[in-house]
């Protein structure tokens, strides 16, 4: 295996390696683009096959919609109601891998209320449909991961969700899916893949397609966004995994063909855990959306909404209209009504909406209800659609699609690869009894720790026997250790604070001011790792602060194109110095 560290030598590294792919014995066999969920699933599948491979992402990694969904890992019970049955396995499959084999440390059980409004008819209607979801849960292979379904009435219901109003329902059924921290999710697939081999670098921005004289992609121009350095990387084959900037990246290519792609927002709102007294999480229809109460962490996340987006896609924005119409349907079944005053963070993200059929001039396509992969061009392979639960078969099928009769001699193996941390999981909790007494830590900073990590929590032990300071909380983000920043670095690839509070931690929206408070003693354990002198130290402490006003600020228009503007106010931290010295 190589080294399993994302670190800044690790990306200059990457760099260099993708400098050096311009001869024919040196080219590299797979190019991906984008490190969100999909394109990290790629780099993994197309690495283990023994293809080399490497991943680009022009902003952080997961700084897409792979860090801003509902953090759920389902199947899709709404897609029983469209007799679905073969999507529905197939998640229910790739929920179960994750869950037993796959990321067992991230990856969590949840149990849900489905509440009901009428006795007879929908108890009947709504039983029968969760019983179907657990009989296909069944048929994947191995034990079974979840529980099964059971019906409750409203006495069992209260117990369950007090909060819950009275009048809202009459009884419910509880069922079980499973959450992630999304994240964290690809940040270990990109570390993942690094370890068998393949180059990573964030930051890193496709700037054009280039072409062989037969008019086949043979590889693409990239900018490194830190320096500004311009790459020319020779692959013989490209993979197009951009979510909501599939078009965007189609048309570097030159060509008409690929696939539609419409940005839809999605929003939600953070709230303490005690703010609604509950053990487990709510599913509503509403009139637009599927409305969630998630148990996350020590929190719970609502949402969701859906409406168009128009704005720039980089930066999607919450408006006061999102977060009241959210507010409005929570209120609509809780005992407690909840207030702004609650809401301690938002995020919104963009569904990547694969529109029916391809561009004029796509060559072929494979297509299923959730996903399709496309060649508009010779030596290009274009995925869009899909969601988290299914990144490994959107995967599969991408790389399988890419090298087309070399598949059958070099199948995908990612469903036997557990990700970094799920080997020795059990011992590491056995083993964190003894590392808690040694560095104090609390049972909820130990199962914190241990649902981030897994067994890489001996990494982070390792640090902290290295530098006992590293143990400790810390002191305005006391959930967190300082060792999880250092390790964010040292380990997961970040560059700059955002990095940090937005992807490594959850800070930017898990406490009321963003994570300000934070910033110099997070600033005091990165600059050293990335060798920033005090005025770079401060520059990206004004950087991130100038961001959190402007979302503050973008939160409080009616409207995206008056909230976008708000946000827009923020300059994007990598063109504004570079930060390594």
């Amino acid at each position: 295996m190589a080294s399993t560290r994302l670190t800044a030598t690790a990306r200059d590294q990457a760099l260099a390696a993708l400098e050096g792919s311009q001869t024919a014995s040196s080219e590299l066999d797979v190019l991906v683009i984008g490190g969100g969920v999909t394109g990290a699933g790629i780099a993994l599948d197309a690495a283990t096959r023994g293809l080399s491979t490497a991943i680009v992402e022009a902003q952080d990694w997961a700084s897409g919609t792979s860090s801003r969904s509902s953090k759920l890992v389902h199947g899709g019970l709404r897609y029983l109601q469209m007799l679905d049955f073969h999507l529905v396995h197939e998640a229910l499959t790739e929920r179960d891998l994750l869950l037993k084999n796959i990321a067992p440390h991230l990856v969590k059980p949840v149990p849900f209320l489905y509440p009901l409004e009428h006795r007879i008819w929908e108890r009947a209607y709504v039983g029968a449909g969760i019983a179907l979801y657990d009989t296909l849960a069944a048929l994947a292979p191995g034990r079974r991961a979840m529980p099964l379904h059971r019906h409750l009435s409203r006495r069992q219901m209260k117990t369950k969700f007090p909060d819950l109003a009275h009048d809202a329902a009459i009884g419910a059924v509880q069922y079980w899916d499973a959450s992630v921290d999304d994240a964290r999710l690809v940040t270990t697939l990109v570390r993942t893949a690094a370890s068998y081999g393949a180059h990573a670098a964030s930051r890193t921005q496709v700037v054009g397609l280039t072409k062989s004289a037969t008019g086949a992609v043979n590889g693409a121009v990239v900018v490194d966004l830190e320096t500004g350095r311009e790459i020319t990387v020779r692959a013989r084959h490209v993979i197009n995994a951009t979510g909501v900037w599939t078009e965007d990246t189609e048309a570097l290519a030159g060509d008409e063909g690929g696939l539609r792609v419409l940005a839809s927002k999605g929003i939600h709102i953070v709230v303490p855990r005690e703010r609604i007294k509950g053990t487990v999480g709510l599913i509503l229809q509403t009139e637009k959306s599927v409305l969630f109460v998630i148990p996350w962490s020590r929190y719970w996340i609502v949402g969701t909404t859906d409406t168009p987006w128009e704005q720039d896609l980089t930066h999607p924005v919450a408006t006061s209209a999102d977060i009241d119409y959210v507010l409005d349907h929570a209120n609509a079944v809780l005992a407690h009504p909840l207030s702004r005053d609650d809401v301690v963070g938002t995020y919104a993200g963009l569904r990547p909406l694969l529109q029916p059929g391809t561009k004029e001039g796509t060559s072929s396509a494979k297509v299923s209800r959730e996903h399709t992969v496309a060649s508009p061009a010779p030596g290009l392979t274009v995925i869009a659609g899909g969601k988290l639960t299914t990144y490994r078969v959107m995967a599969k099928d991408a790389v399988d699609f890419a090298i087309g009769q070399r598949a059958a001699a070099l199948p995908s193996i990612t469903d036997q690869i557990p990700l970094l941390g799920a080997v020795g999981l059990t011992a590491a909790r056995r083993q964190a009894r003894a590392w808690a007494q040694r560095f104090g830590w609390t049972p909820p900073m130990v199962d914190h720790l241990l649902h981030r990590y897994g067994s890489s929590l001996r990494d982070l032990v390792e640090l902290c026997e290295q530098d006992p300071s590293l143990a400790r909380p810390l002191e305005h983000a006391p959930a967190y250790l300082r060792a999880e920043i250092h390790f964010g670095v040292s380990h997961e690839g970040a560059l700059h604070l955002e990095d940090l509070l937005l992807h490594r931690t959850r800070l930017v929206y898990e406490v009321s001011d963003r994570g300000r408070a934070a910033l110099p003693e997070i600033a005091d354990v990165v600059a050293p790792l990335l060798g920033w002198d005090d005025a770079t130290r401060q520059a990206e402490i004004d950087a991130y602060v100038a961001r959190a006003d402007a979302e503050d600020d973008a939160e409080l228009q009616t409207d995206d194109a008056t909230a976008e503007a708000a946000r827009q106010r923020a300059a994007d931290v990598a063109a504004m110095q570079p930060l390594r010295g």
